[in-house]
């Protein structure tokens, strides 16, 4: 037993009743004092522990497989695994991840960060062990909400075809990021609503054996016709017909009763799927009237569960959605398109206004993409509001339904630039690389939330595919800069010089604003372009800093293959120019996680590093200067 009260693996098998709930209480404590002060996923973790405990009481880990689905519940699984010292660090630069990390601990038997993989996932891990003849088990922990992602049915369908042993546990908390709408969460409730089954079940398995003669024959017969009873009281030939045997709706906090189906789950030679229900954020009071609120959260005071540092009131995605609702009152054409992130990415005040008009079709990207072709074929204006890295799942749409067709569907791509805390999962580094090079869109990336209100109204009126990309929060320190007008093909000219241009898209105009004062500082003035349209590129800027004599470099939050910096180069290559003498973006790695601060000094994009890099290469002017 650790100091913090957390036992080993070996000590969780020995434990009595008495102790496995208190060890609970310990698990929900820990994840409330971790979640609040670094932030992270706190109704989803709290929900799962007693789930986590029974896991890791029955199977074997790491012999035995357990993938956890997104992965925003593994908090007491990390715990539980050895790393409970660690989770004073959990989400900070070099601390625990925020997600299953295989370099942790081998008992993450796979990476996750977007929903809808483990059950796939778990399905290779489990054939390759059928090709190894080995005899490990192998189990997928999902979430209701990635129900609502098409990858889970394919998965589940494979699965039921070749009768490959796996067990999936659906956790089944009635929330995804948004309530999860649609059929599917329809039909679990429907089966939540059948728990009385499992209590009648539960009773008369204990109570008929001891009734005088007919007790046991008339148990015998029971469990002869429970599968046809059942299905009668539930429902559930909808996993049946997929193949697999399923089993519950279970109490997803009876710990006991848990480890019972489970034991007898690891034991069946076909897939299973086990239906348990919890209480998403159990244990704390605010997350459980709230879940949706408490699921992914900033550090807090759990006392009176208020925020320790305010964010800021005006995000560019909440900017993005209320210009939305303002601009639909006088334009019916107006839809808007989310993929289970109502809240997160800024649409509430344009679901309040216009239920009919918004759409949340679960976790299904390719599918938001899809709708909103369909919808712009159909006359409407759809505007798609999705991270930019979710979008990633959604490529293909993006290309074939949207830019193939020329069909004007604007993509408000949000947390365009490192994710912070979350991680590599999360980071939208990508967009402009896999955007740039497709034909017939238009991509933008403001520097403030006054551009990005001119590009949503420029994108109402283009009769294209608009792609806006903008990061996580606001325009700090911009303020003192108003956007004198926007227009597709024209970079801004923010502040002069004659030694230097700065050429920076999107957040990093602050860094080179920052970066421009140091170089003042020492007597060097360099001027402040924003690029903020980066297909259409402004040529005619192009071509004036290449011609200038002058050295000019490129500032990007973003991948450098296929980037800013690419795209200018390889137009000064078509054209005959001078190409720019650096390009500062992000490294050709994986970048971990940390606070935005932290993660721009890690890449070398904080102003600080950027402005050494330049005064050693330029050390002339640096002494000329001086």
């Amino acid at each position: 037993m650790t100091e913090t009260g957390i036992p080993s693996l070996s000590e969780l098998k020995r434990m009595d009743r008495n102790e496995l709930e208190a060890l609970a209480e310990t698990l929900r404590g820990r994840i409330l004092d971790a979640v609040s002060h670094n932030g992270g996923h706190l109704a989803s973790n709290l929900g799962v522990v007693e789930l986590t405990i029974a896991l890791h009481r029955v199977f074997d880990s790491p012999w035995d497989k357990i993938v956890f689905d997104v992965g925003h519940q593994c908090y007491a699984h990390k715990m539980l695994t050895g790393r409970d010292r660690g989770m004073a660090g959990l989400r900070c630069y070099q601390g625990l991840a925020g997600f299953p990390k295989c370099e942790e601990s081998q008992h993450d038997a796979y990476e996750t960060g977007h929903a809808s993989t483990a059950i796939s996932a778990a399905l290779g891990l489990a054939r390759a062990r059928d090709l190894k003849k080995e005899n490990h088990r192998v189990i997928a922990v999902v979430g209701d909400g990635a129900l609502t992602g098409g990858l889970c049915y394919e998965a589940l369908n494979d699965a039921g075809n070749r009768k490959t042993q796996l067990i999936v546990i659906l956790n089944d908390n009635q929330m995804s990021i948004s309530p999860n709408v649609g059929a599917v969460s329809n039909y679990l409730t429907f089966m939540r609503s059948s728990r009385a089954w499992m209590d009648i079940k539960k009773s008369l398995t204990s109570a008929l054996p001891h009734v005088p003669v007919i007790g046991k024959p008339l148990l015998r017969f029971l469990q002869n016709v429970k599968g046809s009873l059942r299905n009668f009281l539930i429902r559930d030939r909808y996993f049946d017909t997929l193949g697999f045997q399923y089993l519950g709706p279970l109490d997803g906090h009876d710990e006991r009763y848990l480890e019972k189906v489970l034991r007898r789950a690891g034991n069946l030679k076909r897939p299973v799927l086990i239906h348990v229900v919890t209480q998403k954020g159990r244990g704390y009071a605010p997350a459980e009237e709230a879940p949706w609120a408490k699921h992914g959260v900033t550090p807090f005071n759990p006392a009176d569960d208020q925020p320790i540092r305010h964010t800021a009131a005006r995000s560019f995605g909440k900017a993005a959605g209320n210009l939305l609702t303002e601009l639909a009152l006088s334009d019916p054409r107006i839809v808007a398109v989310t993929a289970a992130m109502t809240s997160a990415t800024g649409l509430e005040a344009f679901q309040k206004s216009y239920p009919e008009r918004l759409f949340d079709v679960g976790i299904a990207e390719p599918h938001a993409m899809v709708l909103a072709a369909g919808l712009a074929k159909g006359g409407m204006k759809p505007f798609v509001a999705i991270y930019d890295t979710f979008l990633q799942r959604a490529y293909d749409q993006v290309v074939v339904d949207i830019c193939l067709q020329r069909l004007p569907v604007t993509v408000l791509m949000d947390r365009a630039a490192l994710g912070g805390e979350d991680g590599p999962t999360h980071h939208g580094v990508f967009g402009t690389s896999y955007l740039r090079h497709v034909p017939e869109l238009t991509l933008l990336y403001p520097r403030s939330i006054e551009e990005l209100e001119a590009m949503v109204r420029f994108a109402q009126g283009h009769p294209g595919p608009v792609f806006i990309r903008y990061p996580r929060g606001e325009s700090a320190g911009m303020g003192e800069l108003p956007c004198l007008g926007f227009s597709p093909g024209r970079w801004e000219r923010l502040m002069p010089g004659n030694s230097l241009s700065l050429v920076a898209v999107g957040p990093m105009v602050r860094e080179a604003i920052l970066v421009r004062e140091k170089l003042l500082a020492q007597g060097i003035k360099a001027q402040v372009v924003n690029a903020s349209s980066i297909k259409p590129l402004d040529g005619a800027m192009i071509k004036e800093l290449a011609k200038s004599g002058n050295p000019y470099v490129i500032l990007e939050e973003q991948a450098l293959a296929g980037g800013l910096g690419s795209a200018v180069t390889e137009y000064c290559l078509m054209h005959g120019l001078m190409q720019p003498d650096l390009l500062f973006a992000l490294p050709d790695a994986f970048v971990p996680q940390g606070s935005h601060e932290e993660l721009l000094h890690h890449c070398g994009l904080d102003a600080q590093s950027i402005y050494q890099r330049l005064v050693r290469l330029w050390p002339e002017r640096h002494e000329t200067a001086g």
